[in-house]
């Protein structure tokens, strides 16, 4: 971890640990959508790697307005969370079922985020930084849309076709 003297230098690691964790969830997003048997949630994971870009590039975009570097770091917490991901991916399980997982498994993703941009948004309100601060809270407001969405897909679609196998 980088050296923390004050909440500037925290805030920074914030981002560069919300950039690595980007970095990475773009990686496992198209194996995911990939793997879904449901049209509707391949469709939620693919618009999702579409705004998970654009997220990547606010957190540029205030790294450069701040003139940091946001490389360095890696985001021990989402790999965690991602390779359990990959673990669902491989599992011998019936498709409706896996998708549910799948949605489980996206949605510990976008809690994590959450409490990270939220985090991050306050520590740029503190500091006076107002773009960022606004660039984070859109991001923030996006993962909770993504998170909705996915719930709204469980309930209404997965995890009913899930259930429907045991009764088979």
């Amino acid at each position: 971890m980088d050296k923390l003297t004050d909440l500037n230098d925290l805030f920074q690691h914030e981002l560069k640990d919300l950039y690595s964790a980007e970095q990475q969830i773009l990686k496992v997003l198209p194996k995911m959508a990939d793997a879904t048997s449901h049209d509707e949630l391949r469709r939620a994971f693919q618009e999702h790697e579409q705004v998970t870009r654009e997220q990547v590039r606010r957190l540029e975009t205030i790294a450069d307005d701040l003139g940091f570097e946001l490389k360095g770091t890696k985001c021990k917490g989402i790999e965690g969370i991602l390779d359990e991901g990959k673990d669902v991916l491989k599992a011998d399980a019936d498709p409706s079922t896996r998708d549910a997982a799948l949605i489980g498994q996206a949605q510990r993703v976008e809690h994590y985020e959450i409490a990270g941009y939220g985090t991050a948004r306050t520590y740029a309100r503190r500091l006076g930084y107002d773009r960022a601060a606004e660039l984070l809270q859109t991001t923030l407001e996006e993962e909770g849309n993504t998170d909705q969405r996915l719930t709204q897909l469980a309930e209404s679609l997965v995890n009913p076709d899930a259930h429907t196998q045991r009764m088979r």
